[in-house]
């Protein structure tokens, strides 16, 4: 898939340096090439849909080069601004639009995040402020979104405000390039030292600490030192920093052979028809996460808080997550 973004981007800048060159206009052939250049492997991959703003100006997305895949909307005229754990961040613009529809005085003004959920915490603390390459900008959140212990540990602290709102379920899967090249059948098959894994990172992405326990389950703590400790000093694990982005991008550039993510993840990387596949794990080795939300203290739109976590487990809500495979949380079946 190529980011129709990334190639009017391109176009736009070759046009610019060529005319500042004094260089004449590229043949109808050149043309045609700098329009079909293969940058879809690099996010973000949803054209522009996640993207609330309604008027966007100059579109300058260059990928590898200048481009904030998790960074959506326009926090200068948002009413309504989320920190979302990065496991639905493909969920968020149907999502987005459906609340709209709901609510339409909100209509192009919500702004939203998805990095991992310790970097959103740390950035709470840091006023809403964070800074990117070159470029520092503040955005209060108003809802947090995150694993259910990780939301109620912030109300318990402060941080947000009661009630904490679950919403749904997910479950760990294994990522591997389409074919499966490693032949990986499971997890005890990640600690041979012939494969190459993407790992989220445990000390600020929440999954971490969840395939930490699957790993337990699935080895013992022989294969969790395996994975975690031997084969990252060995250099046969690479951590990441934000999974959901490097895991999928690392293995279509043929730099990783699997690595373990939400089933949702690889989902929507086989639904957008990327050279993504994965290997289910069974339910005695697998950790199921609860997502949650809370209004953040002293939220500066705390109306719309409210009423985005009064939307996000609604019918509506939980068959947009159904579509990714995301199950409704049912507190009963605990």
């Amino acid at each position: 898939m190529t980011s129709r973004i990334a190639r009017r981007a391109v176009t736009l800048v070759l046009a610019v340096f060529a005319a500042a060159a004094g260089i004449a206009p590229a043949t109808a052939a050149a043309q045609t090439a700098q329009q079909t250049m293969p940058l879809g492997v690099f996010p973000p991959w949803q054209d522009g849909r996640n993207n609330d703003s309604i008027q966007r100006g100059l579109e300058f997305t260059i990928p590898q080069v200048d481009n904030l895949a998790d960074f959506h909307g326009n926090p200068g005229t948002a009413r309504l601004v989320l920190y979302v754990a990065g496991n639905y961040y493909f969920a968020m613009a149907p999502l987005v639009h459906a609340f709209e529809r709901m609510h339409p005085q909100y209509k192009g003004r919500l702004y939203w995040e998805t990095i991992p959920p310790g970097l959103l915490q740390t950035q709470m603390q840091a006023g809403g402020t964070i800074t990117v390459g070159n470029m520092t900008w503040t955005a209060p959140p108003d809802v947090y979104m995150a694993g259910l212990g990780r939301v109620k540990k912030m109300v318990r602290d402060g941080a947000l405000d009661a009630p904490v709102v679950p919403f749904v379920t997910n479950d760990l899967t294994i990522m591997v390039p389409k074919g499966n090249p490693a032949h990986i059948r499971s997890l005890a098959d990640l600690a041979r030292a012939d494969i190459k894994l993407a790992m989220p990172n445990p000390a600020f992405e929440g999954i971490g600490k969840r395939i930490e326990k699957a790993l337990v389950k699935a080895g013992g703590p022989a294969l969790l030192k395996a994975v975690y400790t031997d084969k990252v000093k060995a250099g046969s694990t690479e951590l990441t920093h934000i999974h959901h982005r490097q895991t999928p991008l690392w293995m279509m550039q043929g730099r990783v052979q699997g690595g373990v993510t939400w089933q949702s993840e690889a989902r929507f990387q086989e639904m957008v028809g990327h050279p993504i596949t994965h290997v289910d794990i069974p339910d005695a080795h697998n950790v199921t996460a609860i997502y949650a939300g809370a209004v953040v203290h002293g939220a500066p739109h705390a109306e719309a808080a409210r009423q985005w976590l009064a939307f996000i487990h609604s019918s509506q809500a939980l068959g947009i997550f159904k579509r990714y495979g995301f199950k409704a949380y049912d507190e009963g079946a605990r």
